[in-house]
């Protein structure tokens, strides 16, 4: 598969399978498991794994152009596919010995979807410094933690845990681990009740007493931070960046139409045609959205050709995206007036989804501070 067959495959399963059912879903709070029956034989779920594995050997211009097509029609199934990329990728990177080739196998023929459980309570938007620490016991270890905000929680096959390594002396001694979701002691801690991306199940989760077989163990022991930050952290800023742009779209479109559509009835026009203002307020959200994707551009450039200035520009990426989403849908709010505010069009759901990608680790404060820091020449860690 190609990255035009990709992108127009994450459209028919956006028009037909999302679209329609993301006004019930988000209302219920429902995870969509047709989005993800869909996405299987698409061949979507496998576009990060190489050939040699069945993948599609795409690249972050394909993962970013499928999660935007998504996310404009429904932006919870777009980060639980996005969430589902990012922990493929950290997968298929494993080290050697780890069991990891059936369920490259079950990912690239599209039977397994896989998620993140990296957050904890007690690191809270530092994503990369799990509290919880591996016990070691002979040759295996045991894992007890307390996840938080895992997308797809209860819906995935796997899920890439994070914890302090055994011997791991400071907060980024990380480990990697890979658990099925049949496996004892793993439980979801309870329900999903967000503000927004409310279809997502990003619930937390509890891994008692797991045992981890050093068949699991993704990377060496301490390495995780590397991998989350050479792996995750761009891909993941890079996705949650199209989510915006995804919402911003969708807030242009549905502005578009109702200033089309909605008449002042006495002077037989449009909203469109009455009011210059609105106009003008449409025109910023317009040049707003344009500017994100070029911003998005740019950092796929940076990620197909590094360069010193990748890591900066995988920071700002997100940080301004999550600003730019609020503004946009702030203002389709705003222009479309009593239609928006009464849930009678979709922009008061990416509304409230747009605000999401501030508060998601790492925090657009988490990322100002980076980038100062890197302006300034400080070590981010």
């Amino acid at each position: 598969m190609n990255h035009e067959t990709a992108v127009s495959n994450a459209n028919d399963i956006a028009d037909r399978i999302l679209a329609p059912a993301a006004k019930q879903n988000d209302k219920e709070a429902r995870f969509s498991s047709e989005a993800i029956a869909a996405l299987g034989p698409s061949g979507l779920l496998g576009i990060m794994l190489p050939a040699e594995v069945g993948g599609s050997a795409l690249g972050p211009r394909t993962l970013a152009a499928a999660v935007a097509t998504l996310a404009e029609a429904d932006a919870s199934a777009a980060m639980v596919y996005l969430m589902h990329l990012c922990a493929t990728a950290t997968i298929a990177a494993a080290r050697p010995g780890a069991a990891i080739a059936q369920t490259l196998k079950d990912i690239a023929t599209g039977r397994h979807l896989t998620t993140l459980a990296f957050s904890e309570a007690g690191s809270r938007s530092h994503f990369w410094a799990p509290v919880s620490r591996a016990k070691r016991n002979g040759v295996a270890v045991h894992l007890t933690a307390k996840k938080s905000w895992v997308t797809s929680a209860g819906y995935a096959q796997s899920y890439v845990v994070s914890a302090l390594a055994p011997e791991g002396t400071g907060p980024t001694d990380s480990t990697l681990y890979l658990f099925a979701s049949g496996t004892p002691g793993l439980s979801v801690a309870g329900p999903w009740d967000g503000l927004g991306m409310r279809a997502n199940a990003s619930a937390p989760m509890i891994l008692e007493d797991c045992k981890v077989d050093p068949s699991q163990q993704l990377t060496d022991d301490g390495a995780g931070f590397k991998a989350m930050l050479e792996i995750v952290l761009p891909l993941f800023n890079l996705g949650t960046s199209a989510v915006a742009l995804g919402l911003c779209r969708a807030a242009v479109a549905g502005t578009t139409a109702h200033l089309k559509s909605a008449r002042f009835e006495h002077l037989g026009q449009s909203l469109g045609e009455s009011l210059p203002t609105l106009r003008a307020q449409l025109a910023r959200m317009q040049i707003d959205t344009d500017g994100l994707a070029a911003r998005v551009d740019d950092l796929i450039d940076h990620l197909e050709r590094p360069r010193d200035t990748t890591m900066l520009r995988v920071l700002e990426c997100k940080a301004s995206a999550g600003e730019v989403a609020i503004a946009v849908t702030s203002t389709a709010m705003r222009v479309c007036g009593g239609a928006a505010f009464s849930k009678h069009m979709a922009i008061e759901r990416v509304f409230r989804d747009a605000h999401a990608g501030a508060v998601m680790a790492p925090t657009s404060d988490v990322l100002l501070e980076f980038i100062g820091k890197a302006v300034l020449g400080i070590p981010l860690f």
